[in-house]
């Protein structure tokens, strides 16, 4: 990746974006100075930071900070629920719900939606054992669901929230979730590449929230919800029970964000476009209820 850029292909359009950074310098600050790097446990080592920023985020102080977020490429306010006017808080436009219709989802039953809006890259092949697919990781797919994966080769999906996106998440098929999420607490580092690059373990070090679901069709995996900074919540819209592909899951207060969906090799096969940009090392830009995979 060039340090100086994030680019991404939107898969709607098959251009390739420059992405767009809230909070760009600060990000890069905190990364790649060795000043920014030293403040990396009063910043990331816990949640006091992040729940600092999500309390006055909550807050109608916050409200006049919607239109500087609405107005960076991609947040699509006119899908929003309801007018920006409506929202009292920054968090209640960041974890806004959309309009009725705004994300069509593919109801076939072999077919497996994305669970969220954002930046996707998928890994096939993986051993249990492996590190996780990021560059310099030496934390294993095992530590990150926290106890054995699902088979001896593992199909993933990561999906990048950033800021600008919806932040709601959702089924990306039907299932049931036999107990309520385990909750992993951790650190607080941001998502974004440029951290990845400074700390490619960081999906295993972060707080996490992580689910085992059977599906019919796709047989039992897991997905995982990674908190990042500026996260100060994540909130989990339900408890055990069963789901209908699309329903809501829960959703992120604000700071970007990362959904990892963790499946066993032999049920999922991803789809071509897919697998070809993460071969390249490319994200692609996603909608919620859109394809990414269909069943063996």
């Amino acid at each position: 990746m060039d340090e100086n850029s994030i680019k991404y292909l939107d898969r709607a359009s098959g251009e390739i974006i420059t992405e767009t950074v809230m909070g760009d310098r600060a990000l890069r600050f905190a990364y790649n100075t060795l000043l920014g790097r030293s403040l990396w446990a009063v910043l990331f080592g816990g949640k006091a930071v992040s729940a600092l920023m999500g309390r006055y985020y909550d807050s109608p102080a916050s409200r006049k900070d919607i239109a500087k977020l609405a107005a960076i490429p991609g947040c699509c306010p006119d899908e929003a629920e309801y007018p920006m006017e409506h929202y009292e808080s920054f968090n209640s436009f960041f974890a806004r719900r959309l309009k009725s219709g705004a994300r069509p989802v593919d109801n076939d039953e072999k077919v497996l939606t994305s669970p969220a809006d954002g930046k996707i890259i998928v890994h096939t092949g993986l051993k249990p054992d492996d590190p996780i697919p990021v560059k310099g990781a030496k934390r294993s797919m095992n530590e990150l669901c926290k106890s054995s994966a699902l088979s001896d080769s593992l199909a993933v999906a990561v999906i990048r929230l950033a800021p600008v996106d919806y932040h709601r998440y959702h089924f990306p098929c039907d299932c049931r979730m036999a107990d309520d999420v385990q909750i992993v607490p951790g650190k607080y580092h941001s998502v974004n590449p440029v951290a990845l690059l400074r700390r490619p373990d960081l999906f295993v070090e972060n707080t996490r929230h992580i689910a085992l679901l059977e599906s019919p069709v796709f047989g039992e995996f897991r997905m995982i919800e990674v908190a990042a900074f500026g996260v100060g919540s994540i909130i989990q819209s339900i408890g055990a029970g069963d789901f209908a592909k699309a329903d809501e899951k829960g959703y992120f207060k604000f700071g970007g964000s990362t959904v990892v969906l963790v499946f066993d090799n032999e049920k999922i096969r991803f789809d071509n476009d897919l697998l070809e940009a993460s071969a390249n090392g490319m994200e692609v830009l996603v909608r919620y209820g859109s394809r990414i995979a269909v069943a063996r």
